[in-house]
């Protein structure tokens, strides 16, 4: 028998429910949001740590992970960040007792897909595991592999810039930004739009800020002059709109 590792393309699907993978060294809480993520029809796996975490993600095929920032050793931002480096697809709600706006944006910038405060009320986070599987589901098929702006070459499968053999990483955030406008280049996509795309809360004024935020950091990796963008340009009242070459 071989001691081959299997890859992520032969993952385990256990069954048809939607699998999520609690993450959260608070062993009450973790019973907890087992019993009523079952409970609500989903197929649950916990994990105790970031380690644990990593050997159960080897085998077995999840459609979320749910996982706690403040975890003993590796922490959710680390870990959530390493995934996504990996280019692992499932994505990832963080559970943290932190609300302010730069924790917020750590954890998008580390690849989240949403962001829940503690203490949450469960059907909360019930309606945001449901919009997370209604945006996967809802997602193009198809997006262009790649577009030019200026000198830079969009390799959105890959989530970088490149410049020859230069290459400029983009942060999960950055990433999902540039593919929802990407999948709409030529067309101003609005700031609650672009927020949801990006499994972002829109109706929390401080996320739309996150937004022009994250606009403002992706420019002065695209732009030759950030402050007079060509490419990802501003329409006042409206939102942001991407022009490619």
């Amino acid at each position: 028998m071989s001691n081959k590792e299997p890859q992520n393309d032969r993952l385990i699907r256990l069954s048809e429910l939607p699998h999520v993978l609690v993450v959260d060294d608070d062993e009450r809480l973790r019973q907890l949001l087992s019993q009523f993520l079952a409970e609500s029809g989903f197929l649950v796996t916990t994990a105790v740590d970031a380690a644990d975490a990593r050997q159960k993600l080897k085998y077995l095929e999840y459609d979320l992970i749910v996982m706690d920032v403040m975890m003993p050793g590796e922490d959710g931002f680390s870990l959530t960040k390493s995934l996504k480096a990996d280019k692992l697809p499932t994505p990832v709600l963080l559970l943290t007792a932190r609300s302010e706006t730069d924790d917020r944006i750590e954890g998008l910038e580390a690849g989240a897909d949403d962001y829940l405060s503690k203490p949450f009320e469960p059907r909360e986070l019930l309606l945001r595991l449901h919009a997370i599987l209604r945006r996967v589901a809802a997602a193009p098929a198809r997006v262009e592999a790649a577009l030019t702006c200026g000198k830079w070459t969009l390799d959105l499968a890959r989530g970088e810039l490149v410049d020859g053999e230069a290459r400029q990483p983009l942060t999960q955030v950055e990433h999902n930004l540039l593919k929802a406008l990407a999948g709409r280049k030529g067309e101003v996509v609005g700031r609650e739009e672009l927020a949801g795309l990006c499994g972002i809360d829109a109706m929390d004024t401080g996320t739309l800020r996150t937004i022009d935020v994250q606009v403002t950091r992706l420019r002065k990796k695209l732009e030759e002059d950030p402050k007079m963008p060509k490419y990802l340009q501003t329409v006042r009242g409206k939102g942001y709109v991407l022009w490619a070459d």
